[in-house]
């Protein structure tokens, strides 16, 4: 996958929050895709003692059938602090590492984090979208912002996420008796398709396929023995 080299990591928090502002404006919410066939879940976790290094795996997957095709990995040390909103900063070096890595292209990227759900409008499936200028969507395990009544309790149902008076997301329920996912635009795709994209990604757990696969890879657990790509 082709990356932009003019990437900005080494940065202030202020700079950073200034960086999410203007490229938060560039953030298109309106539908850019065509047939959807390959899907990718993004995720990162971290290694050390001291979460010194960040993992990221990229797992892309046939559409509907979600067969594993391409998989990649990169190590990268992690040089932004934690703080709250600012995830990008910290893990986006090696997510961007690890896609040029991809011999697959996918139509549109899950990320396991904030799209639009964000206090910005610029969480990291928003981030890597537009700079990337491809699809994206956030589909988060929790809130960041926002607040949403709790969809009906069956598979499929959802809820407008909301932060004055704005619809930012959706709570979405993937499973009945499980919490909803909370799902928000990235790029290039709309909120509607981007539910009707996590729900199709779904097998029965909460999570959808595309994130389970990538945080297994992430975390190192799990290789995907049909897959070209080796770790």
């Amino acid at each position: 996958m082709q990356i932009p080299s003019s990437s900005r990591w080494d940065v202030t928090p202020v700079e950073a929050m200034q960086i999410q502002r203007e490229l938060a404006a560039r953030v298109s919410a309106q539908d850019a895709l065509g047939e959807v066939r390959l899907v990718a879940g993004v995720d990162v976790g971290l290694e050390g003692a001291q979460n010194q290094i960040a993992r990221a795996a990229v797992v892309v997957l046939t559409f509907p059938e979600l067969a594993p095709v391409d998989y990649a990995i990169a190590r990268l040390p992690v040089t932004f602090p934690y703080i709250p909103g600012l995830l990008a900063f910290r893990e986006l070096p090696a997510v961007l590492n690890a896609l040029e890595k991809l011999k697959i292209n996918p139509d549109v990227l899950i990320v396991d984090g904030q799209g639009r759900a964000h206090p910005r409008r610029l969480g990291i499936a928003s981030h890597l979208g537009v700079w990337l200028d491809c699809a994206t969507i956030g589909c988060a395990k929790s809130l960041l912002c926002g607040r949403a009544k709790e969809p009906a309790n069956r598979a499929g149902a959802w809820a407008p996420l909301i932060e004055r008076a704005e619809t930012i997301g959706a709570a979405v329920r993937t499973r009945a008796g499980v919490t909803p996912v909370y799902v928000s635009v990235g790029h290039r795709v709309s909120l509607k398709r981007a539910i009707e994209i996590v729900l199709r990604c779904c097998k029965g757990y909460r999570l959808p396929e595309t994130t389970r696969c990538a945080h297994r890879v992430a975390g190192g657990r799990t290789i995907l023995q049909n897959c070209p790509t080796k770790l």
